[in-house]
């Protein structure tokens, strides 16, 4: 039988991204976290974390972390048909893209969150990596553009998000006064959310162009849209969140007519119990 108190504790070391600061969450030395660790190693007879180059699960800890993900939810469940039981309110860690969050997320989620008493710890990951972290067993669900559900696992579609590429209309004088041609893109400073984000790149190749470009990396949405109202830059950006900056003409396409949409599907494993099922039910009637 597996001691839940040593996955409670990797579950931690792994979220935390350290022993020092999962022993402080948990309310015990560094040490004694590392004694947990080992212990539940020796139990396995194989290592269930790499050191170096960073902390990280190996197969057999994310394992291990999707197994205590599903109980964790599964025993949420149970305390809700034995009151007796302690009720300590439930925490989904959900994997979820910075756009959305700035625009729909909040909206959909509370009435839910509210009733259920749920909390969450979200984890911003762009929509094309965030399955990494469920296949890991670091989260419960997921929101991603993946439509292939991993083993396991279910993905239900839920809609899409359209994106404008978008400057102030000096910026669009400046670089793109004659449309958006591969000199231009060769010049014109883009705004590009993070190493993972291809949401320029497939833009840029809607007119042939495939090489380098100059560019800003800003890992925030509310950033990413006040660099480009400063003049700073181009790049895509979802219509929810820019509709009064385009109505008003502080922001406008350089490239007038073309957008891109990016579709979003939440995965979740299989056996998560009712709270994600009444969650995915839940978006699935009320997602914009």
């Amino acid at each position: 039988m597996l001691d839940y108190k040593l996955l409670h504790a990797l579950a931690t070391v792994v979220e935390c991204g350290g022993f020092e600061r999962a022993g402080d969450e948990l309310g015990l030395s560094q040490s004694a976290v590392s004694q947990r660790i080992k212990a539940l190693e020796i139990r396995l007879g194989q290592p269930v974390l790499v050191r170096h180059p960073h902390l990280a699960p190996t197969p057999a800890g994310q394992r291990l972390l999707t197994h205590y993900q599903q109980v964790q939810l599964l025993e949420r469940d149970l305390r809700g048909s034995l009151p007796t039981l302690d009720d300590q309110a439930p925490r989904l860690r959900i994997a979820i893209n910075a756009d959305s969050l700035v625009t729909w997320w909040a909206e959909a989620v509370a009435t839910i969150c509210q009733q259920e008493g749920v909390l969450l710890d979200l984890v911003i990951e762009d929509q094309d990596v965030g399955l990494k972290r469920l296949r890991d067993g670091d989260v419960a669900a997921c929101l991603c553009a993946t439509p292939q559900p991993i083993a396991g696992a279910r993905c239900v579609a839920l809609g899409e998000m359209r994106y404008h590429p978008l400057a102030t209309p000096a910026y669009v004088e400046r670089y793109f006064s004659d449309g958006p041609t591969t000199e231009n893109f060769q010049r014109a400073p883009a705004i590009v959310f993070g190493p993972h984000d291809q949401l320029q790149h497939r833009f840029m190749a809607l007119f042939g162009f495939h090489s380098h470009f100059p560019y800003h990396l800003c890992p925030s949405s509310e950033g990413f849209v006040r660099l480009a109202s400063a003049g700073m830059g181009y790049g895509m950006m979802p219509q929810l969140q820019t509709k009064e900056l385009m109505q008003s003409g502080q922001l406008v396409s350089v490239a007038p007519g073309y957008s891109l949409s990016v579709p979003l599907y939440w995965h979740f494993w299989r056996h998560s119990g009712e709270l994600i099922q009444r969650l995915t039910q839940h978006l699935g009637h009320i997602f914009y």
